[in-house]
């Protein structure tokens, strides 16, 4: 009887109401420490993606300590390049409002005109002067100083964060060594959850890049003002899934519209449509559900939820964020919830495991909460064979 959960009223367990309970803790403490927590995260997938670079450095004879500093260094590249095209777009973004103040004015007034002439009534007629509002944009433009300080302070946890949790991974990788054969099932899932994440930035970073590359082309000829800054927009928004391509779309028409009217307008929806649809509608999502298991009712919720509870910087991270709860939360004995989270590769036609991804890996072990891997040359006890 020890073993056995008791029922409560509603018929959910002692332990099944434990866990709900705290699981709630957990996501009030996140909302309350999103300042901490979101660069805590971002560090992580970082470190993620990065600690594949020590294997062929550790495989050359490179002591750990040298394979590490070269993760930090890969790591600390990444973020300094995203801090450069964000700080770029920024200041000219800044710069394109003062710029077109008063074609914005113009704008709203026609805009606001049109929609009293057709009838759509004074209230929809003023929402729009009021989205056109050159003022919301100077102070969106103003409160750039305001962002790029929280930005730095962010980075700043992130440059520590960075360091201590790869220097951690190399020390996680001899888990195994440390507790035995019986742990390897458990490092297997954290090995597939570190290579889902791998994937699904490194197939978002490519598809955002070629994206970004058209679609700043595409508003250059077209003679769009700062093309640059929407094609970073679109490069950032490509990893938002879902909504990415509205948030990338809105802001490059709204300036077609001001500056070259309704004819400029539709010619910028066209190209994005096309080019987004083409790539990131029909051809990115077979590449990003091979490489995450994720439903898509679950990854548009989890951009809303996780954004919500630490911030913006939880609609980059969403999909990462929400992998490793699922595997936090559900273990292999709740295969039917991992089955409508979208994990169809868990369990074949008869219910059958399947192999874990991790297994087209050749690295045993990557990824800096968990890390671990099979010390070369030890096959003592079954181990690292």
């Amino acid at each position: 009887m020890s073993g056995t959960a008791l029922p409560v009223p509603g018929g959910t367990s002692v332990p099944g109401a434990v866990t709900v309970i705290a699981t709630l803790l957990v996501l009030v403490a996140l909302w309350f420490g999103r300042e901490l927590v979101a660069p805590l995260a971002l560090a992580v997938v970082l470190v993620v993606i990065v600690h594949p670079v020590r294997y062929p450095l550790e495989r050359r004879g490179w002591p750990r300590w040298a394979a590490t500093t070269v993760v930090i260094a890969v790591a600390y590249l990444i973020l300094g390049m995203l801090a450069a095209l964000l700080v770029f777009a920024g200041v000219e973004f800044a710069d394109l409002v003062v710029d077109v103040v008063d074609e914005l004015q113009a704008a709203g007034a026609s805009v606001t005109a049109w929609l009293k002439s057709v009838g759509l009534g004074e209230q929809l007629a003023d929402a729009t002067a009021s989205a056109l509002d050159p003022s919301a944009l100077l102070d969106l433009a103003e409160g750039l100083g305001g962002w790029l300080l929280g930005f730095l302070t962010a980075a700043f946890f992130v440059l520590a964060y960075v360091i201590f949790m790869a220097a951690d991974a190399a020390r996680y990788r001899r888990a195994e060594l440390e507790f035995g054969p019986g742990i390897r099932p458990r490092l297997g899932r954290v090995r597939a959850l570190n290579s889902s994440i791998r994937r699904y930035y490194v197939v978002n970073a490519s598809f955002g890049a070629v994206v970004a590359i058209i679609d700043g082309l595409a508003l250059w000829a077209l003679g769009i003002p700062v093309p640059a800054v929407w094609a970073i927009l679109a490069f950032v928004t490509n990893f938002i899934p879902n909504i990415g391509f509205v948030l990338g779309l809105v802001p490059p028409t709204v300036l077609a519209f001001v500056v070259g009217g309704v004819p400029l307008l539709l010619a910028v929806i066209a190209i994005y449509s096309v080019v987004n649809v083409v790539l990131q509608v029909l051809v990115q999502p077979k590449f990003v559900s091979d490489a995450v298991d994720l439903s898509l009712t679950l990854s548009f919720f989890s951009v809303v939820f996780w954004t919500f509870v630490i911030g913006p910087l939880g609609a980059i991270l969403s999909i990462p964020l929400t992998l490793t709860a699922r595997e936090a939360l559900l273990g292999d004995g709740q295969r039917w919830l991992r089955w409508l989270s979208g994990n169809a590769a868990l369990t074949g036609p008869r219910g059958g495991r399947q192999p874990e991804r991790a297994a087209e890996d050749p690295e045993p072990a990557s990824g800096p909460s968990m890390q671990a891997s099979e010390p070369a040359g030890r096959t003592p006890e079954g181990r690292g064979g």
